[in-house]
């Protein structure tokens, strides 16, 4: 009697341990993928905060060039304008001059007329031709003709300047226009990082509600 007793606790006892084990497994079992999702968003969120900070630098960076854009931008176009005051000034000389020499050849024509007169009326080589307002004024047509020349060599250079410079003005806008482009592209990447940072730690919150 004693040992069917035994034999009975025993066996209820066993049943016992079996029914804790199952039930402790089963609530291991339960726990595991919610743990998981935690862990995920986890990852999750570290990743989002990745992205956030890269797109935050590059964004930044693209800011950077844009600055530094406007400012390459702002130069050259005070330099073309310099190179355009250069070229009117250039201009403006080169028309003196061109006044200057006409002048200086009128003078010489009319000086070789007198003398040819002075020479019917006096002889050749006489005292009274005067021959020195003839070399006098060309002297001061060749001069003129070498300020022509002058001036043109300027204004060739001054005009090449310039062109170059609306080059590099035309080169800095589409820098900009790309710069402008890309910031903006960036500033997009981190309003999306943003809402996933937020939606990955709603998710955890959730999670972790789950578990509890």
């Amino acid at each position: 009697m004693k040992a069917e007793i035994m034999v009975r606790r025993g066996v209820l006892a066993f049943a016992f341990v079996g029914l804790f084990a199952s039930g402790g497994y089963a609530q291991s079992q339960d726990a595991t993928p919610q743990q998981q999702d935690v862990q995920s968003d986890k990852k999750d969120i570290r990743n989002d905060k990745k992205d956030l900070a890269k797109d935050r630098a590059d964004r930044n960076a693209d800011q950077r060039d844009i600055n530094h854009d406007r400012t390459d931008l702002n130069k050259d176009r005070a330099d073309r304008n310099q190179d355009q005051r250069d070229i009117n000034h250039d201009r403006r000389d080169l028309n003196k001059d061109r006044e200057d020499r006409n002048a200086d050849q009128r003078d010489i024509n009319h000086d070789k007329n007198q003398l040819a007169l002075d020479d019917q009326k006096y002889g050749a080589n006489s005292a009274q031709a005067d021959r020195k307002d003839l070399r006098t004024d060309r002297t001061d047509r060749n001069k003129d003709q070498r300020d022509i020349n002058h001036d043109r060599a300027d204004l060739n250079k001054d005009r090449v300047d310039r062109n170059a410079e609306q080059r590099d003005i035309n080169h800095d806008k589409k820098d900009l226009s790309t710069d402008r482009k890309d910031r903006n592209k960036d500033q997009k990447d981190i309003n999306k990082d943003k809402k996933d940072l937020h939606k990955d730690r709603k998710d955890l919150r959730q999670d972790r509600k789950g578990r509890k």
